[in-house]
């Protein structure tokens, strides 16, 4: 009452009294005992104001009741007018709106069984999607080139120059927007709708909302070629520093094989150059072994020579002398006949001269004998040295071959440890490179993802904004609906006030019509304004409750979006965390197989060096072998023949003393290892060291031309060394065969057993 009164009607003490009460600050304003002492508490008052209240309150409540029949009754003349017009109007626009569009909502005149109360969230989500954004239709009518336009209340229809023309020729009136004519417009859209084969009807929003959402979805495209694309290229990458390093890989494998060939062919060149300087040192060996034979020859001949000539001088001489002598005897015997004399004279001659004779044979055969023996030894000697320079140059060329094999097998594991730095480091660069990739895609998803998000995030929100810029054409279309049902129950109520007063006519007398007149006016006045009450109260809930289900919706919305985005960040991060963890996992794999492909090469490397040490040694052991098993059966042999010729070995293997007593020029410079190579000769004990020519050796023949008494003296079966039995010559020769065989095994034997420490002599 207060509210609803006029302002001029309060008084002075009423505004103080309120102002005192409504302060803004808690301590200035009045206490209860104050504001009973006040003038407006304390001032009189008139006694019919209660009755004046009452009076008033029922004047406010007629003249509400009054306002709100006048309300009923100009929603009941608007039906009666304008409510088909209005409809047709309605139903155009939700038609025009649902040209090309998802999610529209259906027309009134199909929603009037919903309830008023009963108002669905999802068509109030497809209504606010359907309804156009009147702001859009200047930005339409901008990109309009060269057509005219004609504004109807819910689109724009667009004319081409030949229908505007048939327009105004057709129908003038069509360019006015009259509201009383829209069944003719409806006919004419039709019409030119059915004449053009399409429609031709579009609102700017849908223009609009078109044109974004094919931005949206070429930036998603765009978006998702450009990650394939990305992946192509990072694919590419990969191949390409794969097929890199796989080229560097070939090449330093081509590279290694090559200096491996190089190294091979250049020792194969050596050995091939040692074998032809061994056969060289052989070959000059045996020329000088031949020359030193002949001189040794003839030295000796020339010293027996020498002997001879000085042995038949020193006959002619005792010859001389015996000769006197016997004739000194002669002379000294005068009784001896001179024929006598001359008889035995010439007897002792002859037996001077046959005794001087055998002497000189016997020197002669001794001669010989001695040139014999002594170029057998000497023979014998030149065969030990040259088996010993053959063991030299065999030692040379296998100590040869063992370093060229060392330095091979050096060379190899070098190259191995060579292959196996670049493979780990091939390895390592292609991770590397891997793992960088794999980090930019990583990174790529996730800010395609934060872009998707805020995309969805930002759709959403444009998503709200729009509802609740078109929830005012939602809820003015709700409030048709309940106006609808509100206008339907006043016809009811309007046809039960009219057989109701009809039939109260008939049944009172005519004298109380005019009070039940008057009694039903207040009555239908009453539930008229009681309806208007309902209706003001369902349009007002329906406001909130539409609001607030706006608002719950949205609220919803956002938060089923969040978890979802948060959803997919969750499974991106847990499917590129699975990505690391497979790539992690593959690099450990790639590394273990490459460690164990290199260790099984590296195994396969000393397998084949250790086998190709054991094929040299027994190669070594083989040559060995078979060169002193070649050397016994050459001396053997010659020890052989020269047992045929009756010569015992033991001799043969003692020097002469006068194999060296006759020196010549260049004779001591020989020495029977021309190369001078230090270490052991295999085999062939010489009973001790070799002894310088020209000291006695015990056992050996006494040098002629010192007769040491007469010459009867002379046994002529002496003993000599090289006279001996050939009993003695037998057991001579059995016995050192034995001996020299014994040794010559042994030696072998130990030879063999040590061989593998010579070769790095």
């Amino acid at each position: 009452m207060i509210q609803g009164a006029n302002k001029k009607e309060r008084s002075d003490y009423f505004r103080n009294f309120v102002d005192s009460c409504l302060q803004k600050i808690p301590q200035d304003r009045p206490t209860s005992e104050e504001l009973l002492k006040h003038m407006f508490v304390l001032r009189e008052r008139p006694e019919t104001v209660l009755i004046d209240l009452i009076q008033r309150t029922k004047d406010a409540v007629r003249e509400l009741d009054n306002l709100q029949y006048r309300k009923m009754k100009k929603l009941l003349f608007q039906e009666a007018h304008n409510g088909p017009a209005v409809e047709a109007q309605e139903e155009e626009e939700e038609q025009d709106h649902g040209v090309g569009r998802t999610g529209t909502v259906n027309s009134v005149g199909s929603n009037q069984s919903i309830p008023s109360m009963s108002i669905s969230a999802s068509s109030q989500s497809s209504s606010v999607n359907s309804l156009p954004d009147a702001s859009d239709d200047k930005s339409e009518l901008d990109m309009m080139e060269g057509d005219h336009t004609v504004m109807s209340n819910s689109s724009v229809i667009h004319l081409k120059p030949e229908e505007e023309n048939y327009r105004e020729e057709g129908d003038p009136r069509t360019r006015a927007s009259d509201p009383q004519s829209p069944p003719q417009v409806s006919r004419h859209k039709s019409h030119y709708r059915n004449r053009e084969h399409f429609a031709t009807i579009r609102t700017a929003s849908l223009v609009t909302r078109q044109m974004q959402e094919h931005e949206q979805d070429s930036e998603l495209r765009e978006q998702m070629s450009g990650y394939k694309r990305m992946r192509r290229q990072h694919q590419k990458q990969l191949m390409t520093l794969e097929n890199k390093l796989k080229a560097e890989m070939d090449e330093h494998r081509l590279r290694l094989d090559k200096d491996l060939e190089t190294q091979r062919n250049n020792f194969a060149a050596e050995m091939e150059k040692l074998i032809k300087k061994h056969q060289a040192a052989m070959e000059k060996e045996a020329k000088v072994m031949a020359n030193e034979e002949k001189k040794f020859q003839q030295h000796i001949q020339a010293q027996q020579k020498k002997e001879l000539n000085s042995f038949l001088e020193s006959q002619k001489r005792e010859y001389k002398l015996r000769k006197e002598q016997l004739k000194e005897e002669l002379n000294e015997n005068q009784s001896t006949p001179k024929k006598e004399k001359q008889e035995w004279l010439s007897k002792q001659k002859e037996n001077i001269q046959h005794f001087q004779a055998e002497e000189e044979a016997n020197l002669l055969r001794r001669q010989r004998q001695y040139l014999e023996l002594e170029c057998r030894r000497f023979k014998r000697r030149m065969l030990l040295g040259r088996h010993n320079l053959e063991q030299d140059l065999v030692r040379e060329e296998l100590n040869k071959r063992q370093t060229q094999k060392d330095l091979e097998h050096a060379m190899l594991l070098r190259q191995h440890e060579s292959m196996q730095e670049l493979e780990f480091r091939h390895l390592n660069t292609i991770q590397k490179m891997r793992c960088e990739l794999i980090r930019l895609q990583h990174q790529t998803e996730l800010t395609n993802q934060l872009e998707y998000n805020k995309r969805r995030e930002r759709e959403l929100r444009r998503k709200h904004v729009m509802e609740v810029r078109q929830q005012p054409k939602s809820l003015k279309s709700k409030e048709l609906q309940i106006k609808k049902q509100f206008q339907d129950t006043c016809k009811i109520q309007t046809r039960q006030y009219k057989a109701l007063r009809n039939h109260l006519l008939e049944t009172t007398p005519k004298s109380e019509h005019k009070a039940v007149l008057k009694r039903l006016k207040e009555e239908q006045t009453r539930k008229l304004a009681i309806l208007a009450e309902q209706y003001d109260h369902s349009i007002n809930e329906m406001l909130s409750t539409q609001a607030l289900r706006l608002d719950e919706a949205q609220e919803a919305e956002c938060q089923v979006l969040k978890m979802q985005l948060q959803q997919e960040l969750e499974l991106l991060n847990a499917y590129q965390s699975k990505i690391k963890m497979q790539a992690e996992a593959q690099h450990d794999r790639e590394l273990r197989e490459l460690e164990q492909r290199v260790s099984l090469r590296r195994a396969l490397l000393e397998q084949k060096i250790e086998e190709e040490m054991l094929a040299l040694q027994n190669e070594r052991t083989e040559r060995i072998r078979s060169l002193l098993e070649r050397q016994a059966r050459e001396i053997e042999a010659f020890d052989s023949e020269s047992m045929r010729l009756g010569f015992s070995n033991m001799v043969l293997s003692n020097l002469s003393p006068e194999a060296f007593s006759h020196s010549y020029p260049g004779a001591s410079g020989w020495s029977h290892n021309p190369t001078g190579g230090p270490g052991p000769h295999w085999g062939h004990p010489m009973g001790g060291p070799p002894q310088a020519w020209g000291h006695p050796m015990q056992g050996g023949p006494q040098p002629w031309g010192h007769p040491s008494g007469p010459i009867q003296g002379v046994p002529r079966g002496s003993s000599m060394g090289v006279r001996n039995s050939p009993q003695a010559l037998r057991r001579t020769a059995s016995g050192g065969r034995t001996e020299q065989g014994m040794s010559r095994s042994t030696s072998v034997t130990s030879q063999i057993s040590n061989g593998s420490h010579m070769s790095y002599t």
